[in-house]
């Protein structure tokens, strides 16, 4: 929070101080209701029944002064009305970018993703998951940078300074979608001395060559996946956060109507050495049956080779990912994404569906779905074997 107080103080004097004779400010943003249906009983004590309401409101500030400097302010803010936790008030982006012709450098609060991927982002590293806002991990924190980026011909180079971390965002004891044990926040602790203010450091560099988008990145600094560790006889958890060495790559091969994708990482600090992959393809079919809509086809397979001892567990080790993507390609943007993803170790699944359509110039409504099967004891997914839910959202844009 301190960090994110010095951004605004910082974009706020940025401005103050700027001079220009031209300059561009847009205010947009939206407000949303969100009720989340859970269907069945919960699995554990303290859990919450039924209806999950809550109402988000995220406004966007974006200032162009003259042609070199950029000012973005996005505060971002959800109230719950069942979990505490899932109640919170981030700064999504709060920066000033100030742009050359083939340099530019971006100071404050930002998000950034790196990665070509659907099923998981292996490579996208920078910012925190924001795990309360859904377990689906796509969306992310605020985190405050540094970010020199210089523009060649032969590819884009970009340096990342990381002078403060965030902690992951966990469901409360009264929420759903969460394990056995709830995790205790108040008794992080860190390998770093430095706790939360221990400097990270990022590099990425990134090209086209003909039908190649290439993509690779390392990182040096606190790991974003915390290892949970039992404490008070196994009643609570304590999440630990250690320092780590991250070398990634990411590619995507485009052929007519093939887009085929990969991302690698090679992670040090957590354990012993580790790899870890999603590799697969999206096939388009456009205008399918002589319509405006395209089809989409997807298939991607997941392998992690973390030891699951004492190091963030994932269960994602040995997976499969099929999906289809539905664009109508009509005036209200309206789209249909559903994914299955199945554990070929255990055969525990997990189903997706996600529709969302525009209504008007104001107006969108969502609709998403995620059913768990197979939860057996011991299964990837037992946590969750009540957690089927449904998630409707009206958003009012300004």
């Amino acid at each position: 929070m301190r960090a994110s107080l010095l951004a605004i103080l910082f974009v706020l004097a940025c401005t103050a101080t700027t001079a220009s004779d031209r300059y561009e400010l847009e205010l947009s943003g939206s407000v949303t209701y969100e009720p989340r249906w859970f269907f069945d009983d919960a699995q554990f004590p303290r859990q919450f029944n039924g209806v999950q309401n809550s109402f988000t409101l995220e406004p966007e500030w974006f200032l162009e002064m003259g042609s070199k400097h950029q000012f973005s302010l996005v505060p971002f803010a959800r109230y719950d009305a069942r979990d505490d936790e899932r109640s919170h008030v981030d700064l999504r982006e709060a920066y000033w970018r100030y742009i050359e012709d083939d340099w530019e450098l971006l100071i404050g609060v930002n998000r950034e993703f790196w990665g070509v991927t659907e099923s998981r982002h292996l490579v996208n590293i920078l910012n925190q998951i924001d795990q309360v806002e859904n377990i689906d991990e796509e969306d992310y924190l605020g985190q405050l940078m540094i970010n020199l980026t210089l523009q060649k011909n032969f590819g884009r180079f970009s340096f990342y300074i990381l002078p403060h971390f965030r902690e992951r965002t966990f469901a409360g004891t009264n929420g759903r979608l969460r394990g056995p044990v709830t995790v205790d926040k108040d008794a992080v602790t860190y390998e770093s001395g430095a706790e939360e203010w221990h400097t990270d450091v990022a590099f990425r560099y990134s090209h086209f060559a003909g039908d190649w988008d290439i993509g690779v990145s390392y990182f040096y600094g606190t790991g974003r996946e915390p290892t949970l560790l039992p404490v008070g006889n196994g009643s609570r958890l304590l999440p630990h956060y250690e320092i780590i060495h991250q070398a990634g790559i990411d590619l995507q091969y485009t052929h007519e109507e093939w887009l085929w994708k990969f991302e690698g990482i090679v992670r040090e600090g957590q354990g012993d050495t580790f790899a870890a992959t999603v590799a697969g393809f999206e096939y388009t079919i456009f205008q399918i049956a002589d319509s405006n809509a395209d089809l989409g086809l997807l298939l991607e397979h997941l392998y992690d080779g973390r030891d699951d001892r004492n190091v963030p567990v994932t269960a994602l080790e040995n997976d499969l990912f099929a999906g289809v993507r539905y664009t109508f390609n009509d005036i209200n943007d309206t789209a249909v994404l559903a994914g299955f993803i199945t554990d070929l170790e255990d055969e525990s699944n997990s189903a997706r569906v996600e529709a969302e359509r525009r209504i008007g110039d104001h107006w969108k409504v969502e609709i998403e779905a995620q059913w768990f099967s197979n939860t057996r004891a011991g299964s990837s997914t037992a946590s969750f074997k009540n957690d089927d839910f449904t998630t409707f959202k009206i958003s009012r844009f300004f």
